[in-house]
């Protein structure tokens, strides 16, 4: 929904916007680094976990990375957990007003220079260590569109601990930390944080993908990004937007198919990407703001849940990560504003029991792991974090611990925000959330350095047990929406003509099969499961009974049937009634015997297998295959004023 109004809510606690982030991380252990000045007078903390050094960590796992069910996996099929840390500066610190590389400008006051910070003052082979120490496998590396238009150079006071970088612009100073970070064994996921530079999140001009710039030009900016990187396998995901929320006027929804829609947009971007670089892995955070947060207003902070009825599904099974992002200072339906416009009386995660705080998490993101769903898909809480030394928040504290207990718990991938920041020449942490931070000439203040009291959690978190391993091909189940347009999301057919000109078409993955449709709703559902091996030779595209050869099934209905030894991988409807049947031809003859399964008059699913638990199609009744079978052909009328929507699937088995 759209509510038309005007707020600004200013939430800059030390922190970066009204959304709440959480990343993954790779489980691994690090040697205690060298010492990188005195340790602060404070209790010491736990001992680091044992860091891989960088030809460790390289010859640790392999890219391309891809999923399995809920798990991301190297080109090997083994786990790799995402402990990561996102390393910001190149969307941006500045606040959108007067001088910008003025420090009271700045978020922070660190002036990045649209770079990654901390380049000023140690030399990359210093942070890279330090990323060790801290037990990471991998980095989020957030840029603003505004970074790869940019043909400015940045000033040498910028890159003064790095002076080979002097004389290039912000994207080569970009690719030289890619290249550094991916060389010492990190797997780096790019992140299109913002449009132009300036400080995320509010009403500051990059609430949505298309904010400052059109949808065409945001998904040009990420094919220019993934093919230039397309070569280096250990650039392994493209996490489409940070945090999209509301702007002044409206609200971004998932599923309208408007210009807001970022399940759509998401959806699109994905697909091209995959067709530039099949090895990368899509990532998708869910709607982190929607509404005036006023308490006579709806507002919320929906995240993933979306995605339980209106799930993605791309190009290429095994490529969909979902993303999500919590900070203890905002809430399910908070802000995080603590006064003013934009405060609210809705409980912030800080508030929430730890019972409430785990069924918030789940509810909200960690659902998605599920098994066996049309969702089913890895959760990467891709930013999350809190005030550290200094701090006094007992709250803060708290909800800090009780959430690393849930991503240790889950096993969940993760990622802290921020990694970098500055000590200034008081001694004192300009931004007191980062792990690592540094003084003008080099000194380390970090986690490990004793005097920080989240060095316990964060220990807890990166050493937590953890699956690790080959892990198990699974099946999968995914979605065909043809609720408002195409969804053609098989690369053979979108490299075809037209294949039902005048309906909406959808069709699977070239991996799966049609296995199931909704009754009026124009959904479907696709799957690999025991899937057969399509031959070569073009699809046939069905739009009468000339194929119904073996009796009639469904008798007094209209039936679209495949020819013998083919399958259903598509279909066509017209406004919800059915136009065509897309089937592609098998390689091995396939069982001509089968059975009806009628779901006019409610569900008809099996009472087992796959996504079989979840709703595809809410508020419809559906029809659906059992795992060993195949569409073989759908039945509907237009008597009965039924409208020609499906009624009957002919399900064959496959063996």
């Amino acid at each position: 929904m759209s509510v038309r109004s005007v707020f600004r809510v200013d939430i800059r606690p030390r922190l970066r916007g009204v959304l709440a982030a959480v990343a993954s991380a790779i489980l691994l252990t690090a040697p205690a680094g060298p010492a990188v000045g005195p340790a602060l007078a404070d209790s010491a903390a736990p001992a680091a976990p044992t860091v891989l050094t960088g030809q460790q960590l390289a010859a640790s796992w392999t890219g391309p990375l891809s999923t399995r069910g809920r798990y991301i996996v190297d080109a090997n099929g083994n786990r790799f957990k995402l402990k990561a840390g996102n390393w910001d500066g190149a969307q941006g610190h500045y606040l959108g007003s007067g001088d910008p590389v003025a420090p009271a400008n700045n978020e922070h006051g660190e002036v990045s220079y649209n770079i990654p910070l901390g380049l000023d003052r140690v030399p990359i082979a210093q942070i890279l260590a330090d990323l060790h120490h801290l037990g990471l496998n991998a980095v989020r590396l957030p840029y603003a569109d505004a970074l790869i238009h940019d043909t400015s150079t940045v000033p040498d006071t910028a890159v003064a601990a790095n002076p080979r970088l002097r004389g290039d612009t912000p994207l080569q100073v970009y690719d030289s930390v890619v290249a550094a970070l991916t060389a010492d064994g990190f797997a780096v996921i790019l992140n299109n944080h913002t449009t132009s530079y300036r400080w995320c999140c509010g009403l500051d001009g990059n609430e949505r993908w298309n904010s400052g710039q059109t949808t065409q030009q945001w998904e040009a900016d990420w094919l220019f990004m993934v093919k230039r990187y397309q070569a280096n396998k250990r650039v392994v995901g493209a996490d489409l937007r940070n945090e999209v929320r509301r702007d002044t006027w409206d609200d971004p929804n998932w599923g309208w198919y408007d210009a807001h829609d970022e399940y759509a947009a998401f959806e699109e971007a994905g697909n091209r990407i995959l067709g530039s670089d099949p090895d990368v892995l899509v990532i998708m955070e869910g709607i982190n703001w929607y509404g005036i947060p006023t308490d006579i207003t709806p507002h919320g902070r929906p995240m993933l849940t979306p995605v339980a009825n209106l799930s993605n599904t791309l190009i290429h099974s095994g490529k969909l990560v979902y993303a999500a992002h919590f900070y203890g200072y905002t809430g399910p339906a908070s802000t995080g504003a603590s006064s003013g416009l934009g405060a609210t009386s809705d409980p912030r995660y800080e508030d929430l029991t730890p019972s409430q705080l785990a069924e918030a998490v789940d509810s909200e993101a960690l659902f998605v792991t599920q098994s066996g769903q049309h969702f089913t898909a890895p959760v990467w809480v891709s930013e999350f974090g809190a005030a550290g030394r200094g701090s006094t928040d007992a709250k803060e504290r708290t909800w800090f611990d009780r959430f690393t207990d849930i991503l240790a718990a889950h096993d969940t991938d993760f990622a802290v925000w921020p990694l970098i920041g500055w000590t200034g020449a008081d001694g004192n942490q300009l931004d007191n959330w980062a792990l690592l931070s540094y003084t003008a000439d080099g000194v380390r203040q970090g986690l490990e350095d004793g005097g920080d009291w989240r060095a316990a959690d964060w220990n807890k978190l990166v050493t937590a047990p953890s699956l690790t391993g080959r892990v198990p091909r699974v099946d999968h189940w995914d979605m065909v929406d043809l609720d408002h347009t195409d969804y053609d999301v098989s690369a053979t057919m979108l490299a075809q003509p037209d294949w039902s000109s005048g309906n909406r078409k959808g069709s699977c993955p070239d991996s799966e099969r049609l296995v199931a449709l909704g009754r009026g709703d124009s959904r479907g559902l696709c799957t690999d499961a025991n899937e057969p091996t399509k031959a070569g030779g073009a699809w046939t595209v069905v739009t009468d009974e000339r194929y119904v050869t073996e009796g009639d099934w469904a008798n007094g209905y209209s039936k679209l049937q495949c020819p013998d030894n083919a399958f259903a991988v598509g279909y066509s409807v017209h406004s919800n009634a059915m136009a065509a049947l897309l089937c592609a031809p098998s390689t091995t003859p396939l069982p001509t015997t089968g059975r009806d399964v009628w779901f006019d008059h409610g569900d008809n699913r099996p009472a087992t297998g796959g996504s079989t638990a979840s709703d595809w199609a809410p508020g419809y009744r559906k029809g659906q295959c059992a795992d060993d079978e195949y569409v073989a052909g759908v039945a509907y009328t237009w008597k009965w004023s039924e409208g020609g929507v499906p009624d009957a699937l002919l399900c064959r088995p496959l063996k």
